[in-house]
């Protein structure tokens, strides 16, 4: 079974960075898309950041221009790179894979989360 590991969440102070990583633990026939999620507290949860099996990245408003998503296809990563962190950016971050198999059946799965807080 392909299970999804996430990790490199942490406290950090406003103003530095952290790098969030998220895997498959096998190769798959195909990724369709690398979603990056967050729930601050009392919040909705919300799109940060994402990117497609062909290479096309999105980004929440609030983000862009501070975070980088990235994809690594040979390892079957992805990895989010958060710089001039602030309060609110405060969260428990989740990673989202939707993969397919050799079949086309289409696979969605998500990470438990990583906490991700900022301090002012």
């Amino acid at each position: 079974q392909v299970q999804l590991v996430e990790s490199g969440g942490g406290l950090v102070q406003a103003g530095e960075s952290l790098t969030l990583s998220c895997g498959l633990s096998e190769t798959v026939h195909s990724i369709n898309g690398m979603t990056w999620y967050r729930r601050a507290p009392g919040k909705q949860r919300e799109l940060v950041a994402g990117i497609t099996g062909d290479g096309v990245t999105n980004y929440a408003t609030s983000v862009k221009g501070r975070f980088t998503v990235s994809r690594d296809s040979a390892k079957n990563m992805a990895y989010l790179q958060m710089n001039n962190l602030t309060p609110e950016d405060t969260g428990v971050y989740h990673c989202n894979v939707v993969y397919s198999n050799a079949e086309g059946y289409v696979f969605d799965t998500w990470t438990q989360g990583t906490q991700v807080t900022v301090s002012s």
